[in-house]
Parts: structure tokens; C-alpha cells; sequence
């Protein structure tokens, strides 16, 4: 098989018969080969500059999270918070580009151990070589640390955000118990509707958190009793026209009503472990929840000697 060095044509035969497509012909037989090449520094030189870039890269975004994070600290704890910020943000760059660059550079690196006499420079190449796979290898384990610190956070923003719902549902309780002198009924979620709620916050926090298991506890209405009229000693010999105090204080009675709510968890399905227990405002979670026990009315009477 001979290629034309003019056209690029292949056939079968000799060159010096000429080309059987271009009519080219050699003219003379190939130079030879020189005694002496000088050994190549491209390889080496683009292996070199490809792990130093990649270094560059990752020391840049590290120093520039260290900036943004005021005040400024030079402490080993500040660099290493800056380091893992920059591998958050350099994540979906060094994914695809360790992928293309490790696999150029171990193929450049590999051809050049099959005839390390026509390259100069191995060291530096094997160098880049090194931080070219060591940069993704440390990135990879800055985000694996601080995995769990994020699936943490993420947690307590979802209970957070769901927590806020909880409470502005709460707050319309209370709002609703001081318009009508009474909490809602069982059928709650209705009776809530009756209540202003100009930024739609109400009927947002009521769509997220779902339907629940609503009741109440305590009398209807918290109303202190009317006071009793008591007799004074010694009535008969007092004018009438004289304003005394009374010995006695009047009977005063003190009445709660409370509410229970159940919201499922961040499942979504009530009647799990993660269930929501909401008692005047105070939440807990159905697996931490006590039973709790509600005075409805107290009453005290005193007298002076």
C-alpha cells in the first residue's frame, strides 16, 4: 500500500511509477534518518502546564472564598473552609475535565515510557501527571467531608420552613380564639377561612402542612366569673352612705382551654414516628411526646383572721 505525499491517494504499487491519481512521481529515494535527534519537551511541557493549570484553578477559588468569608483569618481552620467552598463551586467544572484531562495525560505519559530517548523532561512530566490526578482526588474528598454538615443543614431548613407553617398556624388560632371568644372546632381548617389573610400566608401554611388531627381540651370560653356580692360584719351598726371594703376578696375562678394538633411529618403520611405534635405552640415529635395532663379550672378562696 503506498499513500501519495501530494494527494493523499492510496494504491497498490510503486511511486516511482507515478501516482494513479495525481501523476506525481518520486524523485529520488527518502533522506535518511539523522544520527543524532534532539529529544521533544512538547509532551512534557503539555503535562507539565495541564497539572499546574489545574492547581492554579483550585488555589484561585480558594483564595477568593477565603476573601469573601469576612473577617479575613490566615488560620489553618479558615484555609480549610475556603478549600472546601471552592470545591463546592469547581465541582461540575472538575468532573468533566478530570475525565478528558486524565485520560490525555496517561496516554501522552504512556507513549513516552515506550521511548523515554526521544523525550526530555520526564520528571516534570510525571509531575503534572501527579497534580493533575491529585486536584479532582482533593476535591472529591473536600466534598465528601462536608457532606453530612450539608444533609444536616438541609434537615434543619426543612423543619425550619415547616416549623414556620406550624407557627402561623398557631397564630391564627390565637386570632381566631380572640374574635370569637373560642378556639375552632374540629373541623378547623374551615373555620380558619373566616380569618383575614391579605398575604395568603394562612392558606399557604394550611396546603404544605396538610391536614391534621385537631381537638380541644377545657371549656369553650375562658371567662373569669362573675364576682359574688358578700355581706359585710358589722353591717348593721355601719351608715349605709359609707364605702367600706370588703374583709373578704372575691371568689375568683381561672379557666384554660387548650388544643392538640397532629401534622404529619416531613413524610407527608400521618400516623408515623415522625408526626408533628402541636400543644398551645409547642411542638414535638410523636415519638418524643408525653401525655399531658390539663387544669381547666382553679379556684381560691381566702380569708382573714
Amino acid at each position: 500500500m503506498t499513500i501519495c505525499p501530494c494527494c493523499g491517494f492510496k494504491f497498490e504499487g510503486n511511486l516511482s511509477d507515478g501516482c494513479e491519481a495525481c501523476g506525481a512521481r518520486s524523485v529520488g529515494e527518502a533522506l535518511p534518518r539523522p544520527e543524532h535527534e534532539l529529544p521533544s519537551y512538547a509532551r512534557s511541557l503539555l503535562l507539565a502546564v495541564t497539572g499546574s493549570l489545574m492547581g492554579l484553578v483550585f488555589l484561585s477559588q480558594t483564595i477568593v472564598a477565603l476573601l469573601r468569608r469576612p473577617p479575613v483569618s490566615l488560620s489553618f481552620l479558615s484555609w480549610i473552609a475556603a478549600a472546601e467552598t471552592a470545591a463546592w463551586r469547581l465541582k461540575w467544572i472538575a468532573i468533566p475535565a478530570t475525565i478528558v484531562v486524565l485520560w490525555g495525560t496517561r496516554k501522552l505519559y504512556r507513549s513516552m515510557l515506550q521511548t523515554p530517548t526521544r523525550f526530555c523532561a520526564l520528571g516534570y512530566a510525571r509531575g503534572g501527571l501527579i497534580a493533575s490526578t491529585l486536584v479532582p482526588v482533593l476535591i472529591a474528598v473536600l466534598i465528601g467531608v462536608t457532606v453530612p454538615e450539608r444533609l444536616r443543614r438541609r434537615q434543619l431548613g426543612i423543619e425550619a420552613g415547616i416549623n414556620a407553617g406550624i407557627y402561623r398556624v398557631d397564630r391564627a388560632l390565637l386570632e381566631y380564639a380572640a374574635r370569637f371568644n373560642t378556639l375552632p372546632s374540629e373541623n378547623y381548617l374551615q373555620d380558619l377561612k373566616l380569618l383575614p389573610d391579605p398575604d395568603g400566608s394562612l392558606a399557604a401554611a394550611l396546603r404544605d402542612l396538610g391536614p391534621g388531627v385537631y381537638k380541644t381540651s377545657g371549656p369553650d370560653v375562658a371567662v373569669l366569673p362573675k364576682q359574688k356580692q358578700r355581706t359585710l360584719r358589722g353591717a348593721v351598726i355601719r351608715s349605709a352612705s359609707v364605702d367600706v371594703a370588703p374583709d373578704d376578696p372575691p371568689l375568683v375562678g381561672l379557666s384554660f382551654t387548650n388544643y392538640e394538633l397532629k401534622l404529619p411529618g416531613v413524610d407527608k403520611i400521618l400516623g408515623t414516628e415522625d408526626d408533628l405534635i402541636v400543644r398551645d405552640g409547642l411542638i414535638t415529635r410523636a415519638a418524643e411526646a408525653v401525655p399531658r395532663t390539663v387544669v381547666t379550672t382553679a379556684a381560691t378562696t381566702s380569708r382573714k383572721p
